[in-house]
């Protein structure tokens, strides 16, 4: 899903031009956003608050995407509801992330899940006064992107907890692989292929941990062009960007020793009720002002047994 930036936000949402009006009358008394347009403007930057605000948002959106590896490991579905209803299909188990925990919708029935977009994921940087009055625009521009990548890092730790928390029971084969130990290689990935397609499901998505993908760069069937084509390694990006039919998406976030196989089309889904929306922020009584980013969505498993999870993968490179 690629990001929606500001001036296509602007003029088909509603919602988010409102949010941006509102900040506009900010910009002349909010530290940090007076701050950014006025050495923004000084700089040749942009012309006005009203670009500023574009820059501000996009800047935000860029550095947040490539972390946000949850967006391609779950399928994504916006919405305007508070709550969407699933049917599930006989002998399905949903789950449902909320805070901290998951919890079981259905037992081995018909029935249905209700997910909720109820969670928001944030991330802020604050200043004082004094620091942001002699703050230069690099200064503020990479304390804009640090903002961008926390958000983009907590929102994909929440869609990785909730298939970590999926009971192993309930996944493709009815159990998690055992690595045993090993690094993973191409046994290891046609195993979790396999768990998944025994289940009548057609795994899209091979999420790994960045250690794990460099372990399969060492593995020779990754690397020579009679076992995959060459679009799909590159060995001079050191990556492996497509498998079995599956695309392969590598994090720190995952974690290391742990690898999953999902049919992201019918696995899971994640209602993204509001996008990366950039917000004032302030502590008036300890004097701390900056800039916040939020994301509003809902995630729920809808069919485990569409997830195939290997553990006791070596953590080292060999």
């Amino acid at each position: 899903m690629k990001p929606k930036l500001f001036e296509s936000l602007m003029q088909g949402d509603s919602e988010f031009k409102e949010h941006i009006e509102t900040q506009k009358h900010k910009t002349t008394t909010h530290p940090f956003l007076r701050r950014y347009v006025e050495v923004g403007i000084k700089e040749g930057l942009f012309s006005d608050s009203a670009s500023a605000l574009g820059r501000l948002h996009d800047t935000l959106v860029q550095a947040a995407y490539p972390e946000m590896i949850g967006r391609d490991i779950i399928t994504v579905m916006p919405t305007t509801e508070p709550m969407e209803r699933f049917p599930l299909d006989q002998k399905a188990v949903a789950y449902r992330y909320a805070e901290g925990a998951a919890t079981r919708l259905s037992g081995t029935k018909n029935g249905i899940a209700d997910v909720y977009t109820n969670i928001q994921a944030e991330s802020s940087e604050e200043w004082t006064r004094e620091f942001l009055e002699d703050a230069t625009w690099n200064v503020m521009n990479r304390m804009v992107e640090k903002v961008g990548r926390a958000l983009g890092e907590e929102e994909t730790n929440r869609v990785l907890a909730l298939y970590g928390a999926v009971a192993d029971a309930d996944l493709a084969g009815g159990d998690a692989l055992d690595q045993n130990g090993a690094v993973l290689d191409w046994k290891g990935v046609v195993g979790l292929h396999n768990a998944v397609r025994s289940q009548n499901w057609k795994p899209t998505v091979l999420a790994v941990n960045e250690t794990q993908l460099h372990q399969l760069l060492s593995d020779d069937k990754f690397i020579h062009a009679q076992y995959l084509p060459s679009d799909q390694t590159d060995l001079d990006e050191a990556t492996v960007t497509s498998v079995l039919g599956m695309r392969v998406q590598a994090s720190t976030l995952v974690p290391n020793g742990t690898a999953y196989a999902i049919d992201t089309r019918v696995a899971s889904v994640m209602l993204l009720r509001r996008d990366v929306t950039v917000e004032d922020w302030e502590d008036i009584k300890n004097g701390k002002y900056g800039v916040r980013a939020t994301t509003r969505f809902g995630i729920g498993v809808l069919r485990s047994n569409a997830i195939a999870k290997l553990t006791n993968i070596k953590i080292t490179l060999t």
